[in-house]
């Protein structure tokens, strides 16, 4: 083994380490890259690094960001979960569980607008758990139920994590948008399938809501609120995804008018203020910020790497895989699984995905289905513990009598489902690329 190789693999083991004693992910990258590639090349590495950094952060695309994250926190303000799980409780009569499916339906509607798993979950958590509990629901599937939902922001578009892939591998981001919507919807099925089945041979745990306060609304009425509360924020989600999906306006001019358009929603349901407004725009410079941050530290880290043939390695490891490019496929499914109980989303996007790229891209392996895939498995990472962040947003804004115990337990159920996901989409890649073969993408 040379020296550039056993710098390569120090180069790994001190990102790792770096990362498990709490430095953040920007400067560990950042670090770990810049002292293992001076000590191969010297200063000679870097002189790269400007032009790599300018290149980044000229790319166009990368203006879609703020704005979808503008987007999603101004829509959280307007209350929109609140307002429909009233709405979908009610919808759901007599119906075991008919809480729980409001809160993947609404879960989905919030994945399209806001994006956002932070503010999804601690919106459902604030909302629903404690309605949950008094109704006699079990604390455990309400836990589960509500982590998972709040997740769904990462699959279904627009999701930072089909923007950042786009880049990674070199792909559209109309084409990761289209190919998404199936698996997404895919994964809510399956949530709603768990709970018609629990609210079927498990009754008890999921008690309806109560005939007196459904008949204290009538149809009339009711339908009239699902037409106020629904109809805007699913016309603005149609309108940015679908002239995008179709091809009539590229993502980032897409994502400027559905941040127009969020704007206006709030402001027809009486809810936009100057506070609201600095508010919004403080989180979308956080957010916005963390990631470009992250974005650009990734280029030391990714150019003292290949500047220490660190694929090579990678090329040598699956060469010792048996099974071909299937086997790699899955070998890659689980190193995600795995690094997903330990460091977040992005963390693992740009360092485990670009590593093995070039060995799927020559074989040949479709590169929309690889994305699609890796995109379920990042989800999961929000509910594995120790460290899924999900679990970590619930316990926050969780009542005293939901105890950790309750959170872990109940997450387990849909990450099987989860990974019942996975298996699905590798075993029917059509999941993922008939809409965009269908659209002409």
């Amino acid at each position: 083994m040379s020296m550039n190789e056993m710098l390569a693999i120090g180069l790994l083991i001190g990102f790792f380490g770096l990362l498990l004693v709490g430095v953040p992910v920007g400067i560990t990258l950042a670090a770990s890259g810049f002292f293992f590639g001076f000590l191969g090349f010297g200063e000679s590495l870097f002189n790269l690094l400007p032009a790599r950094i300018y290149g980044v952060v000229a790319n166009y695309q990368w203006l879609a960001i703020p704005l979808f994250v503008f987007m999603g926190v101004m829509l959280e303000k307007s209350r929109l979960a609140e307002d429909l799980l009233d709405v979908i409780g009610h919808l759901a009569g007599g119906l075991h569980g008919g809480m729980a499916l409001g809160i993947v339906l609404v879960g989905v509607l919030m994945g399209a607008t806001t994006g956002i798993v932070g503010a999804t979950v601690i919106t459902l958590g604030l909302l629903t758990l404690p309605t949950l509990l008094r109704r006699g629901y079990d604390p455990a599937i309400s836990c589960g139920a509500i982590c998972a939902s709040g997740t769904l922001g990462q699959i279904i578009p627009p999701s930072l994590v089909l923007i950042l892939l786009s880049d990674i591998m070199q792909l559209s981001v109309g084409t990761l948008f289209a190919a998404a919507v199936l698996p997404g919807l895919m994964l809510a099925g399956l949530y709603i399938l768990w709970i018609v089945f629990n609210g079927v041979f498990r009754p008890q745990s999921m008690p309806p809501v109560p005939k007196a306060e459904r008949d204290s609304l009538t149809r009339y009425v009711l339908w009239g609120r699902v037409v106020k509360v629904a109809l805007p924020p699913l016309a603005l989600v149609l309108a940015v995804l679908g002239s995008i999906i179709a091809g009539v306006a590229a993502p980032t001019e897409a994502a400027s008018m559905g941040a127009l358009g969020s704007i206006i929603v709030v402001a027809a349901a009486r809810r936009l203020s100057m506070e609201v407004l600095r508010e919004v725009m403080r989180s979308t410079m956080r957010t916005s910020a963390m990631v470009l941050f992250i974005l650009i530290c990734s280029q030391v880290f990714s150019l003292a790497f290949r500047g220490l043939q660190g694929e090579l390695l990678i090329e040598d490891l699956f060469k010792l895989l048996p099974g071909g490019i299937a086997m790699a496929v899955w070998f890659l499914m689980g190193l995600i699984f795995v690094l997903g109980f330990f460091i977040e989303w992005i963390e693992i996007s740009y360092i485990a995905v670009p590593l093995f790229l070039p060995i799927f891209a020559a074989a040949g392996v479709d590169m929309v289905w690889l994305a699609m895939l890796i995109t379920v498995n990042l989800q999961s990472s929000f509910l594995t513990p120790p460290f899924g962040w999900a679990l970590f947003f619930l316990r926050g804004v969780a009542p005293p009598e939901i105890s950790t115990r309750h959170i872990y337990t109940g997450v387990v159920p849909f990450v099987g489902l989860q990974l019942l996901g996975i298996v699905l989409v590798f075993s029917f890649p059509a999941i993922a690329t008939w809409l965009p073969k269908a659209i002409g993408w």
